[in-house]
């Protein structure tokens, strides 16, 4: 699907996108303080898709959310209190990537947060042509991975004038009452996009939570 900047959204609907994800929110930030102390197993740096002329790096895991929020995920759709983690990855060029997990109190409130996530990222391109007239954006379903309770795989393609086109590819699943997101992406178009390593990687993700 091909996406390009027509008419601002309107108030109404992005107000209630604000309220469904404060109310998500509050409602996954019930954890256990055994969840919110003991973070969930994160990807290594050389589970990541393989650059071709760098090595992986890797910060530590740390409590909360990255800041700024990762790109397609802010405006408070994944908690940020007890139980969420993240770990940042990159390389020495401009390709980078992200993980953040959140453990939740029920398997009940993991499935409503990952429905959550998933359909944040779906609407990411339109979201992101909101305040950039003249860009363009597209986005792609890459479908489902097999592995704990499910992922699925989405690609981004970002556009402005005068300015280097940008790929990124998010995969988001659960396990149990563990919700993880992994971000990939660098300068590029969909021809760059390494799709099946990044669904093994997001499949190494969820085998770990």
């Amino acid at each position: 699907m091909h996406i390009r900047y027509v008419r601002r959204r309107s108030v109404r609907r992005r107000t209630a996108l604000a309220a469904a994800a404060a109310a998500l929110a509050a409602t996954v930030a019930g954890t256990t303080p055994a969840a919110a102390a003991t973070p969930p197993r994160f990807l290594a740096p050389g589970e990541l898709p393989p650059h071709a002329s760098s090595p992986w790096y890797a910060s530590k895991v740390t409590p909360g959310l990255p800041d700024p929020e990762p790109f397609c995920l802010d405006g408070g759709v994944v908690p940020g209190g007890d139980g969420t983690y993240h770990r940042s990855y990159w390389t020495e060029y401009d390709t980078g990537a992200g993980q953040v997990s959140v453990v939740t109190s029920s398997d009940d409130s993991a499935r409503r947060l990952a429905a959550a996530l998933r359909q944040k990222v779906a609407r990411c391109a339109g979201d992101w042509l909101h305040d950039k007239p003249g860009s363009t954006a597209s986005w792609k379903d890459y479908g489902t991975v097999g592995a704990a309770d499910g992922g699925r795989v989405y690609g981004i393609h970002t556009s402005m004038p005068e300015s280097e086109p940008g790929i990124h590819l998010f995969g988001v699943g659960r396990s149990g009452r563990t919700v993880t997101v992994v971000q990939w992406g660098e300068m590029g178009t969909f021809a760059h996009a390494p799709v099946p390593a990044f669904k093994a990687t997001l499949r190494q993700a969820l085998n770990k939570l």
